[in-house]
């Protein structure tokens, strides 16, 4: 019989959520143990965030370029691109190499302690990886999510989840994305500037449903303009031929001839396949039940991030891993975040931050809501990007700010000020009154106060 390791921390999953955890746990002196059975990084590293950020900007320089083979407003003009697909993934496969690295070190020199294996959960006290068992004290659960699949469309061959969907080895010449939520759009955005035909389809009757209409109008607008053909109220019935089929609520078939399909419906809490049955969690859907503090409902058995469901952000998991490590120290902590951004990386990019208009109202909250739009902002109009605007949503009877919500190029940098502003408590004075830079695209974020207040400067 192999001996046991003894550790304080045991950490299963080394995402985002788990890696900061073993990082701060490190820092503070407590002996950890971090499982991994993949790549240290886990899937925002390696298969969603940053992998997804670096296609798109790969995308992006590509549909400019071709853009300046017709006649340009900028006195641009170049003969048609070419793109060397390969190349582009192995650029970004550098990018998630230097992070993942980045983490290892991180961690080796905090004193954590890493195994590469996959865990089973033999109690809340005793973990086996691969024969080797491990005796802890505290057991923090950061195992993730995965796709969402479709029965009706298995995984293989032309169907893909968003994982192969990043690491192309050639274009497809029509990709049909099924799910119309936010990495559908990101990747079906991507695929068309790279030049491929792209289609989305999406049971509901708009795109990213999660936000408000009149917010994701501009994104509808863009797809129009890609020509990204968009067809709402379908459900998928499968795959055969070449051909996706799906149909409406009127029961009209639709017959899409596609050579890749890409199933982005969503992901799911990753409870299955480390035996977590035998702690007998309380659960909540799918997700494992967790309280202000990220503990389950067993004594000392902590979890963050996606396996203890919505918002599966790696930003919560990563404040929540910091939060755990810092209450196994002794420090009294609680995860009660005024609020935390949501960013779409779509072209033009949403940002949610708090309340929306529509949450407020539901809440019996008496608000002042004001918008200001970037065809009003001379940085805006410089970067050649006019679409969208800025929002905020504010108390009427204290100005006390409780929400912002942006879209538009590069909104996804304006969520910090968003963010810090409803952490701080600021009212629409404290951000009307901070002189913002000009020409900034900030700027349309203190004309909203101002407009709010009765008195926007530029409108």
């Amino acid at each position: 019989m192999q001996q046991t390791i003894e550790t304080t921390l045991l950490i299963i999953g080394g995402g985002p959520g788990g890696y900061v955890a073993a990082i701060r746990a490190g820092q503070l002196g407590i002996p950890t143990v971090l499982v991994e059975g993949q790549a240290l990084g886990g899937t925002c590293l390696n298969v969603g965030c940053i992998p997804s950020k670096a296609l798109i900007h790969v995308a992006e320089q590509f549909h400019q370029t071709s853009r300046y083979t017709e006649p340009s407003p900028l006195g641009i003009s170049v003969s048609s691109p070419r793109l060397d697909i390969t190349r582009s993934v192995a650029w970004k496969d550098g990018i998630v190499d230097r992070l993942t690295t980045g983490v290892a070190a991180l961690l080796k020199k905090h004193g954590v302690k890493v195994i590469h294996g996959w865990a089973k959960v033999l109690d809340g006290k005793h973990v086996d990886v691969d024969g080797q068992r491990i005796q802890c004290e505290h057991l923090l659960l950061a195992t993730g999510s995965n796709s969402v699949e479709l029965p009706m469309l298995p995984l293989g061959g032309p169907i893909i989840s968003s994982t192969e969907a990043l690491a192309p080895e050639t274009l497809p010449r029509h990709l049909v994305v099924v799910g119309g939520g936010y990495i559908g759009l990101e990747l079906g955005i991507a695929y068309r500037k790279l030049g491929a035909q792209v289609s989305v389809v999406e049971a509901r009757e708009r795109i990213l449903p999660t936000y408000d209409s009149e917010l994701t109008a501009p994104v509808a607008e863009a797809l129009k303009k890609l020509g990204i053909a968009v067809h709402l109220g379908h459900s998928v019935e499968g795959y055969e031929n070449g051909c996706l089929l799906a149909r409406d609520g009127q029961g009209q078939q639709l017959r899409l001839e596609a050579d890749r399909v890409l199933v982005a419906v969503g992901r799911r809490p990753r409870t299955q396949g480390f035996n977590l049955e035998s702690l007998e969690l309380k659960m909540n859907g799918a997700a494992i039940a967790i309280d202000e503090r990220c503990q389950t409902s067993m004594r000392n058995v902590w979890a963050i991030g996606d396996v203890a469901g919505e918002p599966m952000l790696a930003h919560r998991a990563m404040a929540q891993g910091e939060m755990v490590a810092e209450i196994i120290a002794g420090k009294a902590r609680r995860f009660e975040p005024n609020a935390i951004a949501a960013v779409c990386f779509t072209d033009p990019e949403i940002v949610v931050v708090g309340k929306t208009p529509e949450q407020a109202s539901q809440q019996g909250l008496d608000c002042i809501v004001a918008q200001f739009p970037f065809a009003a902002n001379g940085r805006a109009m410089s970067l050649e990007s006019k679409a969208g605007f800025v929002r905020v949503v504010a108390r009427r009877d204290n100005h006390l700010i409780l929400g912002w919500q942006a879209v538009g190029v590069a909104v996804s940098e304006l969520s910090t000020a968003f963010a810090q502003s409803l952490e701080m408590g600021a009212c629409l004075e404290d951000i009307a009154g901070t002189i913002h830079a000009h020409p900034t695209l900030g700027e349309a974020v203190q004309e909203a106060a101002l407009r709010a207040l009765g008195h926007a400067l530029h409108i």
